[in-house]
């Protein structure tokens, strides 16, 4: 019913830069919160960085002053720009949205494939 599109994964040094992108498409009447999770290998899935319809955002304290998310409410996408990459930032990188479909009305939520981050040191 809902798809989400990642893009803009890949290798960089430490101290480099990438931005990643997700697009949202599917029965979607309106899409609450949308943002970033990841997980490392070994390690759990952590929240990154997450956005509302209104553009409140909240981060992770790991990645404050280095990540930033951004959302167009119109196109249904979602954004993160990440500067002053670490290797502690190596991950798969998931998006997710909070969406209210519009068969039912009811907010449900869903993910990306991921897309892969390595920051080499």
């Amino acid at each position: 019913q809902v798809q989400l599109v990642e893009s803009g994964g890949g290798l960089v040094q430490a101290g480099g830069s990438l931005r990643l992108s997700c697009a949202a498409s599917g029965s979607i009447f309106s899409i609450n919160a949308m943002g970033w999770y990841r997980q490392a290998p070994g390690k759990q899935r952590e929240s990154v960085a997450s956005i509302t319809s209104g553009g409140s955002t909240d981060y992770a304290d790991s990645v404050k002053g280095r990540f930033t998310i951004s959302r167009d409410n119109a196109k249904n996408t979602v954004s993160l720009q990440m500067n002053s990459l670490k290797p502690e930032d190596t991950a798969l990188y998931y998006c997710y949205a909070r969406v209210q479909l519009i068969t039912t009305l009811r907010f449900s939520d869903y993910w990306g494939q991921g897309t892969q981050v390595t920051v080499s040191s």
